[in-house]
C-alpha cells in the first residue's frame, strides 16, 4: 500500500442506477444506468479526475460500465464484493445503503489501491457474453427438467418437454458459437487446446475458464486458489480452533470445475492418486474433492503460465 493519498471514485452498481462517491468528498452523486447517464458520469469524473475508479463485481451488471470507463481512459479496478464487506466491517460500518456502499468502495480504493483491471479484447468480451448465456440456458433447462418430474398432467408435460428441447437446441447453438469464436482467435484457440489436453477438461469448461478466469497463468498457486475460493483458510477462534475452510472467490468458477474434478478423480491419474491418498488419510469426501479441485486448478495455472500441455507439465505442479 502506498503512503501517499490518492483521489479515488467508488461506484455502487445496480441494474438501473449508479451511485458515485469521491474519496475526498462526502456527497454521493446518482446517475441513471443508461447511455445518457454514462455520458453524464463521464463528464463528472473528468472534472473530479480520480486516479482510480473502483467498483464491485456484480454478476454482470458492471460489464458495460467497466467497458465504457476504460474506453474513456479511466483506470478501473473491479474487486470482489467480499473484500468490500470485510473492509466495511473493519471500519465498523454496519449500515448499508447504495450511497454508503459507494463511499466505502471509494475509501477501500484510496487505502488499499487494488490492482487495475485490464481492458478486455473484443473476442473475449463476446466469449464472456456467450458463456454467461450458456449458464442461463443450462439453469433454465435444469429447472424445466426438474418440473417434469413433479407434473402429472400429460398436456403440461408435453409443453415442458417442448421447452426442454428448445433449451437443448439453444445450448448446442451457443456451444457451436463458442467453438467458432475460439477457433477464430489464435490465442484463445491455443489456450483452449492446452486446457483440453487435461483429462477431465472439456470444451465447455475450457470456455468458462477462458472467459471468466483471465488471470489464469498470471498468478502464483496461492493467489489463483484464493481467487477461485478453493484456498484453505485457518479458523482459530472459539470452537473452530484448528479448522480450515474454503469459500468466497468466484462461485461460478467453482461450480464449473465441480464436474470436471469429479471426472478427473476417476480418469486423471494424477488427480485420482492425489484424491485417493486424501481419502485413505481419513479426509471427508467433500474436503478431498475441494483439495482435488485446487490441485487441478493449480496444474491448469502452471500449464498456462509455462505454455505447456498436460503431458509436459511437471508432476509437482
Amino acid at each position: 500500500m502506498s503512503q501517499h493519498t490518492i483521489v479515488t471514485a467508488g461506484v455502487d452498481v445496480s441494474k438501473y442506477k449508479l451511485d458515485v462517491a469521491i474519496s475526498d468528498r462526502s456527497s454521493v452523486v446518482c446517475f441513471e444506468y443508461s447511455l445518457s447517464g454514462l455520458e453524464r458520469l463521464t463528464k463528472f469524473l473528468q472534472k473530479q479526475n480520480p486516479q482510480l475508479v473502483c467498483l464491485e463485481a456484480t454478476g454482470g451488471y458492471e460489464r458495460s460500465l467497466v467497458h465504457h470507463l476504460q474506453t474513456q481512459g479511466f483506470p478501473v479496478s473491479v474487486v470482489n464484493p467480499r473484500q468490500i464487506r470485510d473492509f466495511a466491517r473493519g471500519l465498523n460500518q454496519l449500515a448499508k445503503t447504495d450511497a454508503i456502499d459507494a463511499r466505502i468502495i471509494a475509501r477501500f480504493a484510496e487505502r488499499c489501491e487494488p490492482r487495475i483491471t485490464q481492458p478486455v479484447p473484443e473476442s473475449r468480451r463476446k466469449l464472456v457474453a456467450l458463456v454467461s448465456r450458456r449458464r442461463q440456458v443450462q439453469e433454465m433447462l435444469v429447472q424445466e427438467q426438474n418440473r417434469l418430474g413433479t407434473i402429472a398432467d400429460k398436456e403440461i408435460q408435453k409443453l415442458i418437454r417442448r421447452m426442454v428441447r428448445e433449451y437443448q437446441k439453444q445450448r448446442r447453438e451457443i456451444d457451436r458459437r463458442i467453438a467458432a469464436l475460439i477457433k477464430q482467435d489464435p490465442q484463445l484457440d491455443t489456450h483452449a487446446r492446452r486446457l483440453q489436453s487435461v483429462p477431465g477438461i472439456g470444451p465447455a469448461t475450457a470456455g468458462v475458464l477462458l472467459a471468466e478466469l483471465p488471470e489464469l497463468g498470471t498468478l502464483n498457486r496461492q493467489q489463483i486458489a484464493r481467487l477461485v475460493g478453493v484456498a484453505p483458510t485457518n479458523r482459530d477462534s472459539g470452537t473452530l480452533r484448528g479448522k480450515r475452510t474454503t469459500g468466497g472467490g468466484r462461485v461460478q468458477l467453482r461450480t464449473a470445475l465441480y464436474m470436471p474434478t469429479l471426472v478427473a478423480t476417476q480418469h486423471n491419474h494424477r488427480i485420482r492418486t492425489f484424491y485417493q491418498h486424501l481419502l485413505d488419510s481419513g479426509k471427508p469426501k467433500m474436503v478431498a474433492l475441494i483439495a482435488a479441485m485446487r490441485k487441478l486448478l493449480i496444474i491448469l495455472n502452471t500449464m498456462t503460465r509455462n505454455g505447456q500441455s498436460w503431458n509436459t507439465t511437471p508432476n509437482n505442479a
